[in-house]
C-alpha cells in the first residue's frame, strides 16, 4: 500500500511527473511574498480585527522589498483590504490580490511551496494540508496552491496524498533539510508512508540529499503544529542555523537528545554549521488587549525578504536584543519589528503567515 501511495504522490494524472527539482533557501531572491489576509468568516470579527494590524505592518514593510500577493476571501474582502491599506498609507504599487476563500491565515503551512524543476522552471508543489492533523478547518486552505498555480500560469505538482506544511521544514539551499518527525509523520500525517518512502518524496520534490531529523514532540502536542521546526530552529544563511540556547530550547519543549542532535548538525559536506542564538522574550507574553498567555515568545520565527527582515515583536525588553542580533546576521537588509502579540495567542508569528515566491530563472 505504501509504495502505491508514494507512486501516486508523484504521478497523479494531469500533473507533471516527479521533477527532481530543488527548493531554494529563503535568502535567495524573491519575486514576491504571499499573505493570506485575516477575515471574519471562520472565527469572527474580533479575531480579524485583533490580528489585522499585523498584516498591514507586514505589507508596509514588504512593499519596499518585493511584490506582495494577498489572498482575500471574496470580492467584498478585496475592497475592504484595499481600503484598509490605502487608509494606512501603504503603497499598493507592488500589491495584487487573489480572490479565493480560505479558512485562516497560515499561508506558510497551507500555501504553495515554490521550487525549481529539473529545467530550472519555477513550479508550485501542491502538498496535502489537513489542518495540522485534522485539528482545525482546512478544506478551503488546502485548495490555495492550486488556485495560485492556475491564476499565475505556473506548472504544479499534485502531491496531495502527502501532507507537508511549509513551517515543518527548513532547507539550506545546498541539499539539507531540517525538521521534526512529530510534525511530519504522525497518525494523521503520512502514517501510511515509511520513513524512507517519505524521504524519497522530499528528495525528489525539494532536491534534498541529507536529513537532520529531530523527534520534536512525539506522543504529545506541544502546540497545534506538533512542534514545527520554524518556531525554534532556522537556516539563517546557508552555513548558519539560527536557534536558541540549550536552556531556552528546553523551555520551548525540546528534549536533551534533540538539542544535542541540533547542535551537532553538519552540512552536505559534513562541515559544522555555525550557530546564532536568539533569546526568548524576557517576560511571558501579554496580548495587546491584555490577555496573559503564560509563556514566552520566540524570535526565531522571523521572515527574510529581499531587502527587509521581519522579526516578531512582543513589547518586551528582548525585542531590541533580537533585532540587533538579526541585523548583524543580515547586514544588507533592514530589520523591521512586527507586533505579533495578538497573533501569537493563536499559535504563530511572522514566518507562519508569510511564504516566499522565488524569482523565475
Amino acid at each position: 500500500m505504501t509504495s502505491l501511495l508514494l507512486a501516486a504522490a508523484c504521478t497523479l494524472p494531469g500533473t507533471v511527473r516527479a521533477q527532481s527539482g530543488y527548493m531554494p533557501d529563503e535568502t535567495s531572491p524573491h519575486e514576491g511574498t504571499w499573505l493570506q489576509w485575516p477575515h471574519d468568516y471562520t472565527y469572527g470579527r474580533a479575531y480579524r480585527d485583533r490580528i489585522e494590524p499585523t498584516w498591514v505592518a507586514m505589507t508596509r514593510a514588504l512593499v519596499t522589498s518585493e511584490n506582495v500577493h494577498i489572498v482575500v476571501y471574496d470580492i467584498a474582502e478585496k475592497a475592504r483590504v484595499h481600503n484598509a491599506l490605502q487608509t494606512a498609507g501603504v503603497s499598493l504599487a507592488r500589491v495584487d490580490f487573489l480572490v479565493r476563500p480560505t479558512d485562516d491565515v497560515w499561508v506558510r503551512d497551507n500555501g504553495p511551496i515554490f521550487v525549481y524543476d529539473r529545467d530550472d522552471k519555477l513550479t508550485v508543489t501542491d502538498w496535502g494540508f489537513n489542518g495540522w492533523g485534522y485539528d482545525a478547518p482546512y478544506r478551503k486552505d488546502d485548495r490555495v496552491p492550486g488556485a495560485v498555480a492556475r491564476t499565475y500560469g505556473l506548472p504544479s505538482v499534485d502531491l496531495n496524498d502527502v501532507v507537508l506544511e511549509g513551517g515543518a521544514i527548513e532547507v539550506d539551499g545546498r541539499g539539507v533539510l531540517l525538521a521534526t518527525r512529530s510534525s511530519t509523520r504522525e497518525p494523521n500525517r503520512n502514517a501510511a508512508l515509511s520513513q524512507s518512502e517519505f524521504e524519497q518524496v522530499l528528495r525528489d520534490q525539494l532536491g534534498v540529499a541529507k536529513f537532520i531529523w529531530l523527534e520534536g514532540a512525539p506522543g504529545g502536542k506541544e502546540d497545534i503544529t506538533d512542534m514545527h521546526i520554524d518556531g525554534f530552529a532556522r537556516f539563517g544563511t546557508r552555513d548558519t542555523i539560527v536557534t536558541m540556547s540549550p536552556a531556552d530550547l528546553r523551555e520551548w519543549g525540546l528534549s536533551d537528545a534533540d538539542i544535542a542532535t541540533l547542535y551537532r548538525a553538519t552540512d552536505i559536506d559534513e562541515a559544522p554549521y555555525r550557530f546564532v542564538q536568539l533569546p526568548l522574550t524576557l517576560r511571558d507574553v501579554v496580548t495587546g488587549y491584555g490577555y496573559k498567555l503564560g509563556y514566552k515568545g520566540s524570535y526565531v520565527n522571523y521572515y527574510v525578504g529581499n531587502t527587509v527582515v521581519l522579526v516578531p515583536e512582543y513589547k518586551d525588553p528582548n525585542d531590541a536584543v533580537a533585532r540587533s542580533i538579526l541585523q548583524r546576521l543580515y547586514p544588507d537588509r533592514t530589520v523591521v519589528g512586527i507586533d505579533v502579540r495578538n497573533l501569537y495567542r493563536n499559535g504563530g508569528m511572522v514566518h507562519c503567515v508569510t511564504q516566499q515566491q522565488p524569482v523565475a530563472l
